[in-house]
């Protein structure tokens, strides 16, 4: 497996070199807004610990991630009124990864409501204010 890249877009937001619309923080994870979201409210979850992908994190940080994971999804539902999530995981180019820095898609969902396309910018405005929604959901 190809080695874990310092370099990688999400390193840079970790070590503040590149901007992230942040909704939640702690010693383990970050969570920020998507900039080409599926859907609205579309969040990414990341650890703070190097690791290219499910394959090579080390587990107690995995179990601590998935924690964070799992709260940041109850307040993208709740603060969207989505009806449910998608939660997506991608591992390596094959298993479509494109950033080497494990992460977790936290998609809110409506019935009839499909995924937009991958890759379309999004509009700033609204992802800042359903980055202002989800935050006031996680209290």
């Amino acid at each position: 497996m190809t080695a874990y890249d310092p370099n990688n877009i999400f390193a840079k937001i970790l070590r503040g070199e590149m901007p992230a619309t942040k909704v939640y923080e702690d010693d383990v994870a970050l969570a920020f807004m998507d900039i080409m979201p599926r859907a609205d409210g579309h969040v990414l979850v990341i650890p703070k610990a190097p690791a290219r992908n499910l394959m090579d994190i080390d587990p107690g940080v995995l179990s601590a991630l998935i924690q964070r994971v799992q709260k940041v999804a109850k307040a993208a539902v709740a603060g969207m009124g989505a009806e449910g999530a998608s939660i997506q995981q991608f591992n390596e180019s094959a298993g479509g990864q494109i950033v080497f820095h494990i992460h977790f898609h936290i998609l809110p969902r409506w019935t009839g409501v499909p995924l937009r396309p991958p890759g379309q910018m999004g509009d700033k405005a609204a992802i800042a204010a359903h980055a202002e929604m989800i935050k006031a959901a996680l209290g």
